[in-house]
C-alpha cells in the first residue's frame, strides 16, 4: 500500500446510499481524508468523523462538482437516479458528464464507478444507463476503474430486503420468468473491500473489472437459500407471464420495494448478470464469500436492532433540490395543535421519537396504511420502508414515507413528506416545557402546488385535524395517562 495514504484527499458521492454509506465508514477506518458531495450535508452531518469534509453540491451543478474535487486524488461516483420520477437516463447521462468533465478539469488521478454486470444488445434501459455512465466517465481522460457488479447481498440491501419480504410473507408464491435468471450475487462487504483495494490498484489507463461471488444462481435459487437458512418451507409456482409493470406493482405490495423503482428492477433482473472476466480475481486479493455465506451474514446483522446502512435511506433523486427550512410562511397551509402533559421535555421527546414503523402513528394506523397503499399504487414510496432504529431518529433516516429532515434533541422533530403530493409537506413536533411540565406543539404544513394543491388541502384538512389531534391526543396518553389539557 501507498505510504502516501495519509497526503490523498478522496471524494465519495454517494455517501448518503446503500454501499456509499458502508464505503464511508471503511474510508474512515483506513484514515483517508475523505470529502462527501452532499445535496442535504445535514443529513449525513451526524455519521462523518471530525476528520472528514462534506460540501454542499449537486453532480448536476457543475460549480458545486469543481469545488468538491479540489484538490482531490481519487474520486468515487456512486450516484444514479432509479428512484426518479423523470428519465433516469438522461439525468445520469447529465450527471456523469458534468462530473467526467470536471474531474479532468481539477486534476482528478482516478475515478472509481460502481455500476452493473450484463452483456448483449438487450440491456435493460437500467443497466443500460449504468454501463453507459462507465463509458462517459472513463472517456473524460481520467483513468477510470470500472466495478461491475451483480446484485448486492447484504442486511439492508434492496436485493436483500426483496427476498426476505417475499419468503416470510408467502407460504406459497407464484413466480413470473425473471425468478429464472441467472445472476452472481455478491456480499456487501466485498463489494466494498473492491471500492477500497480499487485506489491502489496499480493501473494506467481505465479498465472494467467484473466482480462476483463464486455462486451463479437463479433469483429462485436465492428465495430457496434464504427458506432453507430460516427453516421455512415455501411453495414455488412458475408461471409464464407476469408483466414488468404488474410484477412491479405485485412487489410494491408484499415487499418494501416502491412500484417506481419496482419496474426499473424487474426489466433488470430479466438479464443475466453474472462474470465473464474473471480478472478481478488475479488482480485483486479479494476472495468472494459464497452466496450461502452472504445470506447467513445478513441474517445475523438482520436480527441486530438495525443494519449499518439500507437501501431505503438513499436521498431520493425524484427530490431536485434541497427543501428550504422555513416553514409556515407565505404560499404553505399550517394546521397546529397544542398539548400540556405533566412531565419533563425529556420523556416526551423520547416517546415522540418512537413514531411510526413497527410501532405506528398512535391513533388510526389503518387510515395511515390506506394512505400507504394508496401512494404505492401511483407509484409513490409507500409505508414498508420503516424506521432505521426503533426508538432514535437521525437527520436523513426514513420515517415510513417521511424523511427525517431535522433533530434537535428534547425540542423539535421535523418530517418531511416523500409520498406523492401535489406539493410539499412537512409534520412538526416541538416540545417545551420545565423539569415537571411540557408543552407539545404538532403543526402539519402543507406548500400546495397550483390549484391541485389547494384542493387536496382543503379536502382533506377536516380529516387531517381529526388524525393530528388524536395522535396528539394518544403520544400524551402514552407519557401521562393522569393529565392531559389540549388548547386550539
Amino acid at each position: 500500500m501507498s505510504t502516501q495514504i495519509d497526503t490523498k484527499r478522496i471524494l465519495l458521492t454517494g455517501a448518503t446510499g446503500y454501499v456509499g454509506g458502508r464505503l464511508l465508514k471503511r474510508l474512515e477506518e483506513k484514515n483517508y481524508q475523505v470529502r462527501c458531495l452532499a445535496r442535504r450535508p445535514h443529513f449525513i452531518a451526524s455519521k462523518i468523523s471530525s476528520r472528514t469534509e462534506i460540501v454542499q453540491g449537486d453532480v448536476l451543478d457543475a460549480d458545486s462538482v469543481e469545488k468538491a474535487l479540489l484538490n482531490v486524488t481519487t474520486a468515487y461516483y456512486l450516484v444514479h437516479s432509479m428512484g426518479s420520477r423523470q428519465s433516469f437516463e438522461e439525468i445520469d447521462r447529465q450527471g456523469a458528464e458534468i462530473f467526467a468533465t470536471s474531474a479532468k478539469k481539477m486534476g482528478v488521478k482516478r475515478i472509481i464507478y460502481l455500476g452493473g454486470l450484463g452483456r448483449g444488445e438487450k440491456l435493460s434501459p437500467h443497466l443500460k444507463s449504468r454501463q453507459e455512465v462507465g463509458k462517459i466517465l472513463s472517456n473524460s481522460g481520467v483513468s477510470t476503474l470500472e466495478l461491475r457488479s451483480s446484485i448486492i447481498i447484504g442486511s439492508g440491501s434492496l436485493s436483500f430486503e426483496l427476498i426476505r419480504a417475499l419468503v416470510e410473507r408467502l407460504p406459497a408464491m407464484t413466480t413470473p420468468k425473471w425468478v429464472r435468471t441467472k445472476t452472481q450475487p455478491i456480499a456487501v462487504e466485498d463489494i466494498v473491500s473492491y471500492l477500497i483495494d480499487a485506489i491502489e490498484l496499480p493501473i494506467r489507463e481505465s479498465r472494467i473489472y467484473e466482480v462476483g461471488g463464486p455462486d451463479r444462481v437463479s433469483y429462485s435459487d436465492l428465495l430457496k437459500e434464504y427458506a432453507k437458512q430460516r427453516g421455512l418451507k415455501r411453495l414455488i409456482i412458475p408461471v409464464p407471464v407476469l408483466s414488468p409493470g404488474l410484477s412491479s406493482l405485485w412487489l410494491g405490495l408484499i415487499t418494501p420495494i416502491y412500484s417506481r423503482v419496482g419496474r426499473k428492477l424487474i426489466s433488470s433482473v430479466q438479464n443475466e448478470t453474472v462474470v465473464t472476466d474473471e480478472s478481478a480475481l488475479k488482480d485483486f486479493s479479494i476472495k468472494p464469500m459464497s452466496t450461502m455465506e452472504a445470506i447467513d451474514r445478513a441474517l445475523k446483522n438482520e436480527d441486530q436492532e438495525f443494519a449499518e446502512t439500507r437501501w431505503a435511506d438513499a436521498i431520493s433523486s425524484a427530490i431536485s433540490s434541497p427543501m428550504k427550512a422555513e416553514i409556515g410562511t407565505g404560499n404553505r397551509k399550517v394546521d397546529s395543535q397544542v398539548g400540556s402533559i405533566k412531565l419533563p421535555p425529556k420523556e416526551v421527546f423520547s416517546e415522540i421519537q418512537q413514531i411510526g414503523g413497527a410501532k405506528g402513528w398512535y391513533f388510526a394506523n389503518w387510515l395511515w396504511r390506506v394512505r400507504g397503499y394508496l401512494d404505492l399504487l401511483i407509484g409513490g414510496v409507500g409505508m414498508r420502508r420503516g424506521r432505521p432504529h426503533p426508538k432514535i431518529l437521525k437527520p436523513g433516516d426514513t420515517l415510513d414515507f417521511w424523511r427525517v429532515e431535522k433533530v434537535e434533541q428534547d425540542k423539535v422533530i421535523r418530517l418531511c413528506a416523500e409520498m406523492k403530493l401535489p406539493g410539499r409537506a412537512w409534520l412538526q413536533f416541538e416540545v417545551d416545557g420545565d423539569s415537571s411540565t411540557s408543552k407539545l406543539r404538532q403543526t402539519a404544513i402543507f406548500d400546495p402546488k397550483g390549484l391541485a394543491g389547494r384542493l387536496y388541502w382543503y379536502t382533506l384538512l377536516p380529516i387531517h385535524k381529526l388524525i393530528f389531534k388524536g395522535m396528539l391526543h394518544r403520544i400524551a396518553g402514552e407519557v401521562d395517562r393522569e393529565a392531559l389539557v389540549t388548547t386550539p
